[in-house]
């Protein structure tokens, strides 16, 4: 089983997505064996996070970065250091949400190029708010349906392992949880080592937007980078997007839905998605190659 970091890019703040709001997504990982460390960011006085920054020289396996910060949740020390991680093997999940959140990412080498911003790495062809009910919230943001809903997930073939369930009709994982304004990720052109694996679709508009992109041998320095995986929000794996009785920060006003607790079993077939995650990017990267679409538990 792995060792991960289950991290914010903020100090802890009552009322804003702390990793307290998370805490559905750890026990689903802890349940599967996993150890999971969650914390929030703590700075030292240079302003670095005092473990960020050790990442590389630490034993951790995988870091999983909420990043729910408005551009500035890392240092380039930090950033530095999760680059340095991926370089000794470590496996890295990001997540972020609409506009400008997360836009730290951005420092993260081809991970930022990975996540479209609105005032960096625009979405190509897409400059306008699919999101009609928050006129103060800018592309890119894709609405998917309400906080506490599904959204019905298309697999890109052929379907990546990630999104294998035995639970699920047909072996596909066909639900995520939905969010009101999700952000924009995508691979650029020319890039062999990072794929899409699921798009979503906009109840306003009907358009399509991708929802995760998997990276997997990707070359650096003569070796291989640890696996990824970056996410269009957060929200799929947040409490409030679980169980709207979790709550949220006193900032988020959008009427949440209820067709995840009138029908859970959507949702445990969808936790099979964060298993798969956590054990698809314990893979070493020499293992990774020999054995690309094989889920393999750590040590």
């Amino acid at each position: 089983m792995a060792k991960i970091l289950l991290q914010t890019t903020i100090p802890f703040e009552e009322d804003d997505w702390n990793v307290s709001r998370f805490s559905l997504l750890r026990e689903v990982l802890e349940a599967d064996g996993h150890e999971v460390a969650a914390r929030n960011k703590e700075a030292d006085a240079d302003g670095n996070d005092v473990l960020i920054m050790r990442l590389p020289d630490s034993d951790f396996d995988q870091l999983w970065l909420m990043a729910v910060d408005n551009g500035d949740g890392l240092t380039q020390v930090e950033s530095n250091a999760i680059i340095e991680f991926r370089k000794r093997g470590g496996g890295v999940l990001t997540a972020r949400d609409h506009q400008d959140l997360g836009l730290c990412l951005s420092h993260l080498g081809s991970l930022g190029r990975f996540n479209h911003f609105h005032t960096h790495n625009l979405e190509p062809g897409r400059t306008e708010n699919d999101d009609q009910d928050n006129p103060n919230i800018s592309y890119p943001n894709y609405h998917s349906g309400a906080n506490g809903n599904y959204q019905k997930v298309a697999a890109v073939a052929p379907v990546h392992p990630l999104l294998k369930s035995a639970k699920a009709d047909g072996g596909t994982i066909e639900y995520f949880p939905a969010h009101p304004h999700e952000g924009a990720v995508g691979v650029p052109e020319g890039i062999g080592f990072a794929s899409v694996i699921a798009k979503g679709t906009s109840t306003v508009s009907g358009r399509q937007f991708n929802l995760a992109v998997a990276v997997e041998d990707e070359p650096s320095d003569g070796g291989v980078l640890g696996r990824a995986v970056a996410l269009s929000t957060f929200h799929h794996l947040a409490d409030l997007n679980w169980d709207t009785d979790r709550g949220a920060p006193s900032f988020v006003t959008d009427k949440p839905g209820d067709e995840i607790k009138r029908d859970p079993a959507r949702l445990e077939i969808f936790k099979d998605y964060v298993r798969n995650i956590a054990r698809w990017l314990s893979a070493r990267p020499e293992v990774a190659r020999a054995a690309s679409t094989t889920l393999l538990r750590s040590r």
